[in-house]
């Protein structure tokens, strides 16, 4: 799952995941509180949560901080990963997130190269090569 409001992040990231050859479907949602309720409606109609949750910290439409604590506060989405990518590089925003449940926090390369290749390390690194918990 990917909360991602800017719509050449979200290509980067399906190119990214093309070329990572990804076998998982990808579903994105552009606002917190969107990515929480469908998270949520997932977890009551006792469908499969995603394998990993992409999420850009700071949306147009609302902020994923509080978001990142409602996951980590609800007993059946606190196991979630969540990998942070945002544009900011300030610590304090680092410092909440990891202090907060975060397992990753990555800053969005500007270039859309290195996005990419960002991108497919986080790809290969979590779904390759970290056994996940169901």
């Amino acid at each position: 799952m990917v909360l991602e409001d800017c719509d050449e992040d979200f290509d980067t990231l399906q190119d990214a995941a093309r070329l990572a050859k990804l076998p998982h479907s990808i579903v994105r949602t552009v606002s917190a509180e969107a990515c929480l309720r469908l998270l949520r409606d997932k977890k009551l109609k006792c469908e499969g949560l995603p394998t990993l949750l992409l999420m850009d910290l700071n949306t147009s439409v609302d902020d994923g901080r509080e978001m990142l604590i409602n996951i980590r506060q609800d007993g059946a989405l606190k196991t979630l990963p969540i990998i942070v990518l945002s544009t900011s590089s300030n610590p304090v925003d680092l410092k909440y997130c990891y202090a907060n449940g975060a397992n990753a926090y990555h800053v969005k390369p500007v270039n859309y190269t290195e996005h990419l290749q960002v991108l497919q390390q986080i790809f290969t690194y979590w779904l390759d090569s970290v056994t996940l918990y169901d």
